[in-house]
C-alpha cells in the first residue's frame, strides 16, 4: 500500500516523520529522502558521536544510502538529541556532517533540523530563535492538519515492540508436552531422531511404547511442509493448537526447513515448493539455486510487508512457546523477518537472544553482524511511504 500525505511546514513536517517510521525516535539520526518534492520513506541510525572523521564516516554511510534509493536526488536530516536547545540547537557536528556528505555526493539539503528535550528548529532558518521552537508547535501542526491517514501504529520508539509475546510457564509447559508427543511419533513411525538427542527422548520412544494419535495426526503435516507454513499465516498465533506449534518449532529449529519458511514467507507458496526442492537436491550434492538464495540474502524482489509481518507475529508466538533449547532457531527467523522489514534494531535484539542460548548459531551470527554494521537487503530502498 502507497501512503501519500502532504506536509505544510517543518513542524508539521517533524509531526509526519514517526509515521514514516512506525516509532517516535530518540537519541536518532533520521534522514528521508526525496525524488522532488515527494518523499521516499525514512532511515533511522542511533545518533553519531565521536571525533570529526567519526561523524563524516557516519554521514557518508547513511547518504551512501540515500543514494542507492531510485530517483533519490535530496534529503532532510533531522537529528533526535537528549540536550536542551536553551544555548542553542544542539545536533550541529552531525548535521553539518551529513550536509558535507551530501555535497559531495550532489545530493540537495532540503532542510537540516534537530528536535531537542526542549525545542526544535531548521539549522537553514536564519528567523529560528536561539533557544528553538517549542515542541508544542509541532503537535499543533499536526493537529491543525489531522491525521496523515491510515497506518501501523506508532510505537514509543524505535526499540519497542521486540519484546516476545507474555507466555505463562503453564502455557510453556503445554505447548512441550506436544512437542515430546511429536518427536516420539517421530522417533517410533519415523525413525527421526529428536533434536539435540536425550536419555528422556530414548525413554519416551522406547520404553513406553505408546504413541499419541494426535501427535502421529500431527506429524503427517510434514508430508508437506510448505502447506503448514501457508496455513499459519492465515491464523491467529494466539489460538494455535499446542501441537501446531509444537511442529512449529520442530520445522525452525531445523535450518533446512527454517530456511524453507524463510523463502515462502518472503514470497508464496509456490516458491516454498521450490526452496524445499532445492533444499532436497543440495542434500544430494546438487547446487542450491542462486534465485533462491538472493532471497534470502536481501537481494531479490520486495516482499509484502503485510505477508512478512503476518509471519513475524507467527515466529514470535512460537519463539515465546518453544522451550529454551529450541528457541534460537524461532529467534533467528525473528531476526531475519524484522531484518526484512528494514527494522534493524529488532533483528539485532532477537539475534542477541538467540545467541545468549547458542553462541555459534550461524543465522542468528548474520543477522546481528547485519545489523551493526547497517547492512540492509536491497528492497529496504524501495520505500512506498510519501510525504510532499
Amino acid at each position: 500500500m502507497t501512503t501519500t500525505v502532504r506536509a505544510a511546514d517543518a513542524a508539521h513536517f517533524l509531526s509526519l516523520v514517526p509515521h514514516l517510521l512506525g516509532f517516535a525516535p530518540s537519541r536518532s539520526l533520521v534522514v528521508v529522502p526525496f525524488a522532488g518534492s515527494r518523499s521516499l520513506g525514512a532511515m533511522r541510525v542511533d545518533l553519531p558521536a565521536g571525533a570529526l572523521g567519526d561523524l563524516d564516516s557516519a554521514a557518508a554511510t547513511i547518504v551512501g544510502m540515500v543514494c542507492r534509493i531510485p530517483d533519490a536526488d535530496a534529503l532532510t536530516a533531522i537529528a533526535y538529541v537528549p540536550e536542551s536547545a536553551a544555548d542553542g540547537l544542539p545536533g550541529v557536528p552531525v548535521l553539518a556532517a551529513v550536509s558535507r556528505a551530501a555535497d559531495v555526493c550532489g545530493v540537495r539539503v532540503v532542510d537540516l533540523l534537530t528536535v531537542a528535550t526542549d525545542g526544535w528548529g531548521s539549522h537553514l532558518d536564519s528567523s529560528c530563535p536561539a533557544g528553538g521552537r517549542p515542541l508544542a508547535e509541532i503537535e499543533r501542526a499536526a493537529a491543525r492538519h489531522g491525521d496523515p491517514g491510515p497506518g501501523p501504529a506508532v510505537d514509543r520508539d524505535h526499540a519497542s515492540g521486540a519484546e516476545l509475546p507474555r507466555r505463562s510457564a503453564a502455557e510453556r509447559r503445554v505447548v512441550g508436552g506436544a512437542l515430546r508427543s511429536l518427536e516420539t511419533a517421530l522417533a517410533v513411525v519415523c525413525g527421526i531422531p529428536r533434536v539435540g538427542g536425550g536419555r528422556r527422548h530414548e525413554r519416551d520412544a522406547g520404553a513406553e511404547g505408546g504413541v499419541d494419535p494426535a501427535a502421529l495426526e500431527a506429524a503427517c503435516e510434514l508430508d508437506d511442509p510448505p502447506r503448514l507454513f501457508e496455513r499459519v499465516l492465515a491464523g491467529d498465533p494466539a489460538e494455535f493448537d499446542p501441537l501446531v506449534v509444537a511442529l512449529l518449532v520442530w520445522c525452525l529449529s531445523r535450518p533446512s526447513l527454517r530456511d524453507v519458511a524463510l523463502v515462502q514467507w518472503a514470497t508464496d507458496a509456490d516458491r516454498g515448493e521450490d526452496a524445499l526442492e532445492a533444499q532436497r537436491r543440495w542434500e544430494r550434492g546438487e547446487e542450491y539455486p542462486e534465485r533462491l538464495g538472493r532471497i534470502m540474502w536481501g537481494d531479490g524482489d520486495r516482499p509484502d510487508p503485510d505477508r512478512l509481518l503476518a509471519a513475524l507475529a507467527v515466529v514470535r508466538e512460537v519463539a515465546a512457546l518453544a522451550p529454551r533449547r529450541l528457541r534460537p532457531g524461532p529467534l533467528a527467523l525473528c531476526a531475519w523477518l524484522a531484518w526484512a522489514l528494514g527494522r534493524s534494531t529488532h533483528a539485532a535484539s532477537y539475534a542477541e537472544r538467540a545467541l545468549e542460548i547458542d553462541p555459534d548459531h550461524g543465522l542468528a551470527e548474520i543477522l546481528l553482524s547485519f545489523a551493526q554494521i547497517g547492512h540492509l537487503p536491497d528492497w529496504a530502498f524501495h520505500q512506498r511511504g510519501h510525504v510532499r
